[in-house]
C-alpha cells in the first residue's frame, strides 16, 4: 500500500477543485476536503472506477444535495484513478511524510 503526504493531498484537492461540481472553488478552497481522505483510503484499497464513481455519487447526492448525473462523477472517478496510476509510488513521498 502507498503511503501519501501533503502533496498527494493537495494534488487530489486541486483536481477536486478543478471539477468543481456546486461552483464555489474560486473563493472555498477546501469545500471538497472532507472526500479527500476517504478518496485516497479507497484508492490505496484499490479501488477500481465504478467504486470512486460511487463514492463520489453519494457524496454529491447526500452530503450536496446534488444531482450526481450532471456532475459526471464517473468521468471524475476517471480521471482520479488515471492521476492515481501516474503519480506511482515515487510521487506520493515516503511513508509518514
Amino acid at each position: 500500500m502507498r503511503p501519501w503526504n501533503t502533496s498527494t493531498e493537495n494534488d487530489l484537492r486541486r483536481l477536486l477543485n478543478e471539477w468543481d461540481p456546486i461552483g464555489v472553488a474560486d473563493a472555498v478552497r477546501d469545500e471538497y476536503d472532507r472526500m479527500l481522505a476517504p478518496l485516497l483510503q479507497r484508492l490505496h484499497a484499490g479501488a477500481d472506477r465504478s467504486a470512486i464513481g460511487e463514492f463520489l455519487r453519494h457524496e454529491l447526492e447526500d452530503h450536496f444535495e446534488l444531482d450526481a448525473p450532471g456532475s459526471r462523477p464517473e468521468a471524475m472517478a476517471a480521471r482520479v484513478i488515471a492521476w492515481w496510476r501516474s503519480a506511482g509510488p515515487a510521487a506520493v513521498g515516503p511513508a509518514g511524510a
